[in-house]
């Protein structure tokens, strides 16, 4: 009712002012201008009259604004004005922000994070970037980048021609880190639809790559391009894909990004579940051994959907690999006798399984580092007669846990030296690496 009343600068003038508020109030005043900005959306023809000076308006305070609900109201101005004007957003956008301008990027990523937004914001940047004025990126090379996946995601490519311009152009290759971050935003939103998702199949091996970055952000992102793809392949297409892709998931399961371990590792159940099939499946099972460890000790993540996700993994890698023992200790949750199994089940990998726990002891977690101490206990029993300079290393990497800041970790340690320094005839059955496994 009061809005009527006002010249168009003058509701500009409010939408500018709600929000510079989201920045500046508190709790209860950014709810608020959260609430305000619903109505702006809600009739976007009579507040939105000015796209440029919101635009340039959201620029300078986005960074500023923390708040869960008024972060998702900018969001949706943003989507919206990109939706309904997106000739204008992207102007004014190349316009304000600098070039490799964080805030920038973040605007851009929100605008390729739904597929008709992405449609609309790509064929206008694919436009304005032939115009060599319009400097989005650093270089020439990385204006490219983006330019090319327009043409890709804009165009009704058929298969046997999408395949062919990609593996022309590899525009994933070569990309500074933030704009490949955007690239992917937006390729996780194409990934969504089946059609295009069956088509970016020519993209995986570089996304093989980008899983061995080192920024968090990328590799998550590539991730989720991989579910999204992998779940649209046909098995036959997906089977030997699945087997070069999970000696990428592996170093992912110890990242210190708790999601990003968490979707390693579900997606590594899925490909065990869902995509290996004929001959690939022995390489597979192969590949899986090495990855049975790591998801033992992770059952024990202080993140509880991370160790869900864990014992899932670990319990289709029994199904795949048909150990009815750990399938039963899985089902059953006697989780303490799983460090037993895995002894028992492969003996020959012993001293592997011992090398692959060591560098658990450094983890950052107590309770891996616990269980690490228990398996190492059992895994270095049969090799102490064998190989003394094993045991010895053995022993020293134990040693640095002695002064661990967790008691338990300290005496656990402890005691598993003692034994293993021990000869085999002075050990007593009432103090047995069993019963500290147990």
């Amino acid at each position: 009712a009061f809005g009527k009343y006002l010249q168009p600068s003058e509701r500009t003038d409010i939408v500018l002012t709600i929000i510079g508020a989201m920045r500046d109030l508190n709790v209860y005043e950014k709810q608020l201008a959260s609430s305000m900005m619903d109505v702006v959306t809600g009739d976007p023809d009579f507040w939105l009259t000015d796209v440029p000076k919101i635009m340039s308006c959201i620029h300078q305070n986005l960074q500023y604004i923390n708040t869960a609900a008024a972060r998702h109201s900018l969001d949706s101005l943003l989507l919206l004005m990109a939706n309904k004007c997106s000739g204008e957003v992207v102007m004014t956008l190349l316009k304000i922000a600098p070039r490799g301008d964080s805030t920038g990027m973040a605007m851009w990523e929100v605008m390729f994070s739904t597929p008709q937004t992405l449609e609309k914001v790509l064929k206008e940047l694919f436009i304005r970037l032939q115009d060599r004025q319009n400097r989005l990126f650093y270089t020439y090379r990385e204006d490219t980048c983006i330019l090319r996946l327009a043409l890709l995601a804009c165009s009704d490519l058929e298969d046997e021609d999408f395949a062919p311009m990609y593996k022309v152009w590899r525009f994933l290759r070569h990309p500074s880190l933030v704009m490949l971050s955007l690239v992917l935003r937006g390729l996780v939103t194409l990934s969504e639809r089946a059609e295009m998702a069956r088509k970016m199949q020519v993209f995986l091996p570089d996304m093989m790559e980008i899983l061995q970055d080192s920024n968090e952000d990328t590799k998550m992102k590539a991730l989720v391009v991989f579910r999204n793809v992998m779940g649209h392949l046909k098995k036959k297409e997906a089977s030997p894909i699945a087997v070069q892709l999970v000696d990428k998931l592996l170093p992912l399961f110890a990242e210190g990004f708790s999601l990003l371990r968490e979707c390693s590792i579900s997606l590594f159940r899925d490909l065990m579940k869902k995509t290996v099939m004929g001959n690939n499946k022995r390489q597979m099972k192969n590949k899986v051994r090495m990855g049975l460890l790591p998801l033992f000790f992770r059952m024990s993540d202080q993140i509880q959907s991370v160790a869900k996700a864990s014992r899932e993994a670990l319990l289709a890698a029994a199904e795949l690999l048909k150990w009815k023992d750990l399938k039963h200790l899985l089902r059953t949750q006697q989780t303490w006798r799983i460090g037993e199994c895995l002894l028992q089940q492969d003996r020959s990998r012993a001293e592997e399984y011992l090398n692959q726990s060591l560098p658990y002891l450094k983890d950052a977690q107590a309770t891996l580092r616990e269980e690490a101490v228990r398996f190492i206990g059992l895994a270095a029993r049969p090799l102490r007669d064998k190989s003394e300079e094993k045991t010895a290393e053995v022993c020293s990497a134990l040693q640095t846990l002695q002064k661990d800041r967790e008691s338990s970790v300290c005496s656990l340690a402890t005691q598993t030296i003692l034994i293993l320094s021990s000869p085999r005839v002075q050990q007593t059955s009432g103090w047995t690496l069993r019963g500290l496994c147990c």
